[in-house]
């Protein structure tokens, strides 16, 4: 007779899964409220996201007991609260951009605020965990969220989009169960620390294992693509351009940035053990990526004449400068990588919040209203808009001393450290293209004047109090950085050093 196994509440540490269980509960309470009362305003739906977000961080900080919970799947370690943080503050920073002046067709539906919680919920799962099956969980949770919301703008531009990033999301998911079922086939386990100790064994991947070295190529080259495609690497970043330009400006900014976190941590954890391997082959792999994708989008960016598209390649660009970080593979680096990206998660904010902020209706679906020439002699009909989103592209372009710039310092005396001086070198030259293009734009706003109809445009349309408040803030944080870097480098030490990395 087999004995029944008694699981104690306790040993299951059901802490660790708290955090994401108030943005589920959150989302069900906000389709409940609907259901009861369809007369609500959509203010009130964007306040609950906010104070279900906050409690979410409040009980996330709180934590305190044994970072591992629930059968050893769920891993909430110093890289995962840190990045949780950073996934749950940019989440109420997009959402306060629901505020908007004029009612778009997402926001009728209370759906769209619980599928936003939704998507949070499962990004912080993919940063929790070190079992490549709840990380997919995560992943494919967040995705159909976003699929959904993205589709939810009722423009064909709109729900192309979705179709597309569903497409490619659809192939990732294949990619990433096909590598998983590899490594699983090899290790005997889908826990990445039990899957590192097999795979850094002496003479695992050696000459003599070669059936083992082979399988185990093919499995990181499918994890790889898969990765790829969440952090927009080369060649998986044709998507981003088409999908930004088709979600509104609120949700392409938070594409650009807090699913991309999730992917960060995932690749970190991923990555590092073959980093630590030593292993010519896929560190070379790498490392091309890296340079690739940082190189090829800027020079596409270039010929932009779209600031939502511009701002799209420039993204990409941006993830391959974070990436590096990964590829660096350093106590500093894996700082750098934190640090670099809350500065551009609000240097981004800032720039996809004020191209919301200049939303009107009168446009047709494939008819952008983000051409450069649209901002022509800006400065002469509306100086303050010109100046804010000037401002925001003088940060993005690493001018100092605005946010990113502190960002792009470390990562590259990360870089040299490490003895990385040819990467090092690239960033440098890669920041230098991506001036030119922040510049053209401002170019465009400051010393042209303005063009036949363009002085009727009405500029802060969609603007609200309280979507001027909070762009106001990260007007603030992006000029004051300097005076926030020293005091996140503590914090972001601290969680760093708490992981072992």
């Amino acid at each position: 007779m087999i004995e029944p196994i008694n699981v104690s509440l306790e040993s299951l540490n059901l802490g660790t899964i708290v955090p994401m269980s108030v943005a589920i509960i959150g989302a069900l309470a906000i389709i409940l409220t609907d259901i009861f009362n369809t007369n609500k305003h959509k203010s009130l739906y964007v306040i609950l996201v906010v104070l279900f977000l906050v409690f979410d961080l409040f009980t996330l900080l709180a934590f305190s007991g044994d970072e591992r919970g629930v059968f050893d799947i769920m891993l909430l370690d110093g890289i995962a609260v840190l990045s949780q943080c950073i996934i749950i503050g940019g989440g109420i920073l997009f959402v306060l951009l629901g505020l908007s002046k004029l009612r778009f067709q997402e926001f009728r539906y209370a759906e769209y605020f619980a599928l936003y919680l939704l998507a949070i919920a499962g990004l912080q799962f993919m940063v929790s965990s070190d079992s490549l099956i709840m990380i997919f969980v995560g992943l494919e949770t967040s995705s159909l969220a976003l699929y959904t919301m993205i589709a939810m703008h009722n423009r064909m531009v709109s729900i192309e989009a979705a179709i597309k990033y569903f497409t490619m999301g659809a192939l990732t998911a294949g990619f990433f169960v096909f590598g998983s079922m590899i490594f699983y086939a090899i290790t005997g386990s889908v826990e990445l620390s039990q899957i590192a100790q097999v795979v850094t064994q002496d003479g695992f991947l050696s000459k003599e294992n070669y059936a083992n070295y082979v399988l185990v190529l093919v499995g990181f080259v499918f994890m790889f693509a898969a990765l790829g495609f969440k952090l927009s690497l080369f060649p998986y970043h044709t998507w981003v351009p088409d999908v930004y330009q088709g979600s509104t400006s609120a949700m392409a900014g938070f594409l650009s940035v807090v699913p991309k976190m999730a992917g960060f941590v995932v690749a970190l954890r991923f990555f590092e053990i073959f980093i630590h391997a030593n292993d010519a082959i896929i560190q070379t792999m790498l490392y091309v990526t890296v340079i690739l994708t940082m190189t090829i989008p800027n020079l596409i960016a270039l010929q932009q004449k779209d600031i939502k598209r511009m701002l799209a390649y420039s993204s990409i660009s941006n993830a391959g400068m974070a990436m590096a970080a990964i590829v660096i593979g350093t106590h500093q680096a894996t700082t750098a990588l934190f640090l670099y990206w809350i500065l551009f998660t609000i240097t981004n904010f800032g720039a996809f919040g004020m191209l919301w902020l200049n939303r009107g209706k009168e446009y047709n679906d494939y008819e952008s209203p983000y051409t450069f020439k649209k901002f022509s002699g800006l400065a002469q009909i509306s100086p303050f808009t010109a100046s804010i989103l000037g401002l925001f592209l003088f940060a993005l372009a690493g001018l100092p001393p605005f946010a990113l710039f502190w960002g792009k310092m470390y990562l590259i005396a990360s870089a040299v450290n490490a003895g990385h001086i040819a990467l090092a070198v690239i960033i440098v030259l890669n920041s230098a293209i991506a001036a030119y293009y922040y510049l053209r734009p401002v170019s465009y706003m400051f010393l042209r004047d303005p063009e036949v109809g363009i002085s009727n445009t009405k500029f802060m349309q969609n603007a609200t109090t309280p979507m001027k408040s909070v762009v106001g803030l990260a007007v603030l944080l992006a000029i004051i950085s300097i005076l926030l870097v020293e005091p996140l480098l503590n914090i972001i030490g601290t969680y760093v050093t708490n992981s072992g990395f």
